[in-house]
């Protein structure tokens, strides 16, 4: 590992980093790596679904707040197969894309006043409240990196923020394809006139297996990575980190 990092960071020039900073991130523990994902990736699932719940209540749906859903709580949000075993596999396999779901909120259409168009509302809010936590992610890891290199916190804050703007750019991406039944695909159905719409969402019971056909072929991530490389560049530069600095931190975190 230490090979490929340093190769990375030959490739750049590294602002405000020490000698230390760069020798911690080399070594990078499981257990600190665990320790930096845990909390990005309950958060990200947790406000995303909530976003949705919140959104529907504005437009005159109450069901997830009936159901007990309209919660940050994330054990009302986590799906032991799709929050935690699937992404925490794909994490630890080549290829640096991750893919995973929460247990929907659910929202009863029928208590809309335009069904179609409220419905694409509350589908992005979803993508929109992943953006604002990858920002919120960008300026910690500011912060973070104005601390001294001997705080203790720092360098924890920085695995966490780092972890925070990816997990949170990957599910804003990725919800936004548009296929039913993720976010983008509800999205596209509420601004198509209502006969396209219609059989556009028809695909829904089987946009699962065509998401599963897209990303085990490798077509989902040659479709997806150049936006996620374009956001997480830009995050980076709200954190004040170049590109390469980033990414020496994100591989030290994924290959731990």
């Amino acid at each position: 590992m230490a090979g490929v990092l340093l190769t990375t960071w030959s490739r750049y020039e590294i602002n405000r980093v020490t000698g230390a900073i760069l020798r911690a991130i080399m070594k990078v523990s499981l257990v600190q790596a665990i320790a930096a994902w845990l909390l990005p990736v309950l958060l990200a699932v947790t406000v995303h679904e909530t976003a949705h719940g919140w959104v529907a209540r504005r437009f005159g749906d109450k069901t997830a707040e009936m159901l007990g859903r309209l919660t940050l709580n994330p054990i009302k949000h986590i799906d032991p197969v799709g929050t935690i075993l699937v992404p925490g596999l794909m994490l630890l396999l080549p290829g640096g894309f991750v893919f995973g779901w929460a247990k929907p909120v659910p929202v009863d259409w029928r208590n809309f006043k335009h069904p179609k168009q409220d419905m694409a509302w509350v589908a992005l809010a979803g993508p929109v409240s992943n953006l604002l936590m990858g920002v919120a992610w960008a300026i910690t890891a500011r912060i973070a990196l104005g601390m001294s290199a001997e705080n203790w916190v720092a360098l924890p804050l920085l695995f966490m923020s780092v972890a925070g703007m990816f997990i949170n750019t990957i599910l804003m991406v990725l919800n936004l394809l548009p296929l039913p039944p993720l976010d983008g695909g509800r999205v596209l159905t509420g601004l198509l006139p209502a006969a396209y719409a219609y059989r556009f969402s028809r695909i829904e019971p089987y946009g699962f297996f065509i998401l599963v056909a897209l990303l085990m072929t490798g077509v989902l991530g040659v479709v997806l990575w150049p936006l996620v490389t374009l956001f997480l560049e830009f995050l980076a530069s709200v954190a004040g980190m170049k590109p390469g600095y980033f990414q020496t931190v994100l591989l030290a975190l994924m290959r731990s």
